[in-house]
């Protein structure tokens, strides 16, 4: 089994749905934290400019996002699967509308003023400015966030419609949690963490009981790290991908070997610049190369992420 690095913080909710996939499937784990905000060299230099959290590392190889990241660790581990027949295919779709629609739902609802307040309470006057400005840089004017009493709205709703899943069974889907569960989880998560805001959760006893189940799973047992060995393990390796699928797929007419970008499509627009050395009907890979890490392969999702040839 080689050694998996996490990049994470401690309040990341995207850095808990993949925590408690590596608890499930009793994984061991490096622990790197890495700041909440920028700058993050110890990041970019890993990435070559993708900042958000978290991402894997598994020698030169950084798996961005957390649909790609579940991926990888389904292909090491594929006990408890996360994508259990026949649901396979509802699974995905229901965890990429928890990823997207659910979590700006709870992020606008956990995050209005008191709840901001609770957040940043014990903080210095200016980190809620600065994690702000951070998060408005991420999205530059790309997406619609949800005022607060709109959220409010949609999140009741949403919560209403996954206490109706667990009418019957105790996860989502069936008997065990699959994707679809973790996805869900990790917003609601971050909204119970803060005392202000998690009474919306009591309006759906179902659901409360559902997060005390996936909270019982666990991280596993994570040994701490540090960038600077995270770093040095890159440097040591040669990219070696433990991602199953490898046919060209070619959508964009950008050949293989061709100088390119991948950036997400909304939110956290910074692009990576490298060498397309895979492009399959589930990812991309780029190389590059930089004096502290060597050559690294950095790999995305296709979807979500916007590829372009580089300009000259």
């Amino acid at each position: 089994m080689p050694d998996l690095i996490l990049h994470h913080y401690t309040t990341s909710p995207f850095s808990e749905k993949v925590r408690l996939i590596l608890g499930a499937k009793k994984l061991p784990w490096k622990s790197v934290f890495i700041p909440p905000i920028m700058p993050k060299p110890d990041v970019e230099v890993l990435t070559g400019g993708y900042r958000k959290t978290p991402f894997l590392q598994i020698g030169a190889d950084m798996y961005c996002d957390t649909a790609l990241i579940a991926d990888v660790l389904e292909h090491l581990q594929p006990e408890a699967t996360l994508y259990p027949e026949p649901e396979k295919g509802m699974s995905r779709i229901l965890a990429q509308w928890a990823d997207t629609t659910l979590f700006w739902a709870a992020m606008a609802w956990s995050l209005q003023p008191v709840g901001a307040a609770e957040v940043f309470a014990k903080a210095p006057p200016e980190a809620a400015k600065a994690f702000g400005e951070d998060r408005g840089k991420m999205s530059a004017g790309n997406m619609t966030r949800l005022r607060p009493a709109d959220a409010t709205s949609a999140y009741k709703s949403y919560l209403r419609r996954l206490s109706d899943m667990l009418d019957d069974k105790p996860y989502l889907l069936g008997e065990v949690p699959c994707i679809a569960d973790f996805s869900a989880y990790h917003p609601l998560w971050y909204t119970r963490r803060i005392e202000a805001v998690r009474r919306i959760l009591d309006l759906t006893p179902a659901v409360v009981d559902w997060m005390d189940r996936m909270a019982a799973i666990g991280h596993g047992v994570p040994e701490k790290f540090s960038a600077d060995e995270a770093i040095a393990v890159a440097k040591a390796a040669k990219p070696h991908t433990l991602l199953t699928d490898s046919t060209f797929q070619d959508d964009h007419g950008i050949a293989l070997g061709s100088p390119v970008t991948v950036r997400a499509e909304s939110f956290g627009l910074e692009e990576t610049a490298g060498t397309l050395v895979a492009a399959t009907r589930t990812h991309y890979t780029l190389e590059r190369s930089a004096d502290r890490v060597g050559t690294v392969h950095v790999h995305f999702p296709r979807i979500g992420y916007v590829l372009r040839k580089a300009e000259a």
